[in-house]
């Protein structure tokens, strides 16, 4: 009986892609987990809210200025907050997307496997 043909694959490539593979997931735990020690810091209201987070998301400190706290408008603290929240959520995001996009360009050289 005649063995199938898979193209180029035979063992050696087989082999030098799995290596690639396993460098490839290597690097990025370790992208991952420089990401996760990194801290970030969103603002809100234009610096008077501000909150810092690393990069696995844990909040880190949250500083509100005495000057924008109002008790007959706490819906604008609110609002700053929350600004603050998705302004660090997003430096996390991009950096995240930084440093792993350093490592994507390698996927290509994976025969189109990924």
């Amino acid at each position: 009986m005649a063995r199938p043909h898979y193209g180029n694959f035979n063992n050696g490539n087989m082999q030098s892609m799995m290596r690639q593979v396993q460098k490839m997931q290597q690097q990025l735990t370790e992208a991952q987990n420089k990401l996760e020690e990194q801290e970030f810091t969103g603002e809100g209201g234009g610096g008077m809210v501000s909150i810092s987070m690393t990069g696995a998301k844990a909040v880190t400190n949250v500083v509100i200025k005495p000057e924008c706290v109002d008790p007959d408008d706490v819906e604008m603290l609110q609002d700053m907050v929350k600004a603050a929240i998705t302004d660090c959520l997003s430096k996390i995001e991009a950096a995240s997307n930084e440093s792993m996009g350093k490592i994507a360009p390698n996927l290509g050289g994976m025969g189109g496997l990924f």
